[in-house]
């Protein structure tokens, strides 16, 4: 009989590869134009990577602070978005017209609010998928995990630090999902996609090697890790394309470490470790993803946010 470890990795290896069939399929009968803008795109991820991971050799390797140090993890965090206002104010100078930078909350509303209360719904449905699959079972806690009512109780308090933390999670997001995205494979929105939350999770891996996260099987962990952030660049393209704002997807990220990760980590982690946890929280990611693409959420005519007169502005 099938252990639940297994049940869940064959239901990850299903979803891949029915995402990657499909993918071929339909990016077979679009053109070809790979990167826009090379330049810009080359001096990103030189800067974002360069940045990111000498400051972890510093604070981490020759310093010994944490990884785990919300200290360490903000310059970290911010590297991306700093290599995107370098990147369209002094290299290119494409300015930051097509940037999304207005809120448009007014407009935006129930974007505001998918992207708030989404990871609320991911959350639970992790918790349901561990039970299903057998890996937890209500009143199973393992030592030192929180219990059902104390997690309860933290949600309000969550979902209001999930707002007040947001802009620390646009400078991830202005780096991958508003200057990186639109750029690679910028007439095929899957693959732009999919390429960018490639570089995006390779982006993270030092983290796997300096105690952030522990995997039993690295090459697998990453390969978890990995998958898990190409459904989670799905989520966040799919809420920046239609809102028009970088905002609704700084939101959803922030939701996605401080709600999802958070209380199915608080729930789960101790009992399931953390490779398997993740494994647990890709799949209804991946469900919602899946769903993005079939319904055709990514669309063409999407990909490129509409330059308005509001948003034309510049950086000093």
């Amino acid at each position: 009989m099938a252990t639940p470890w297994v049940r869940v990795l064959s239901l990850l290896t299903t979803v891949v590869v029915f995402q990657c069939n499909w993918a071929v399929k339909k990016n077979n009968r679009l053109d070809r134009t790979v990167v826009a803008n090379k330049r810009g795109v080359v001096a990103f991820v030189l800067i974002s990577f360069g940045v990111a991971w000498l400051w972890l050799l510093l604070a981490v390797v020759m310093l010994g602070y944490s990884a785990t140090n919300p200290a360490v993890q903000l310059p970290f965090a911010l590297a991306p978005g700093a290599a995107a206002v370098i990147v369209r104010r002094w290299i290119t100078r494409e300015g930051f017209g097509d940037a999304g930078l207005r809120p448009r909350v007014r407009r935006n509303w129930r974007w505001y609010l998918v992207a708030w209360l989404a990871p609320l719904g991911l959350a639970a449905a992790t918790v349901a998928v561990a039970v299903v699959t057998g890996l937890w079972r209500p009143g199973s806690a393992a030592p030192g995990s929180d219990s059902s009512p104390s997690l309860l109780a933290e949600i309000p308090i969550l979902l209001v630090v999930v707002v007040v933390l947001t802009p620390l999670y646009w400078g991830e997001e202005f780096g991958w999902t508003s200057y990186l995205r639109p750029r690679v494979y910028p007439d095929r929105p899957l693959n732009s996609v999919l390429v960018t939350g490639l570089v995006w999770a390779i982006w993270h891996y030092p983290l796997a090697f300096l105690g952030y996260i522990n995997f039993s099987n690295v090459a697998l962990g990453l390969a978890i890790w990995t998958f898990s952030f190409l459904s989670q660049e799905t989520i966040l393209a799919w809420l920046y394309i239609h809102s028009r704002s970088i905002w609704t997807a700084s939101l959803a990220h922030a939701g996605n470490n401080m709600v999802l990760s958070l209380l199915a980590g608080q729930l789960l982690a101790t009992k399931l470790g953390d490779m398997v946890l993740i494994a647990v929280i890709a799949l209804p990611l991946s469900g919602v993803a899946t769903w993005i693409v079939l319904t055709g959420r990514l669309r063409p005519g999407a990909l490129h946010p509409v330059d308005e007169s509001e948003d034309q502005r510049q950086i000093a």
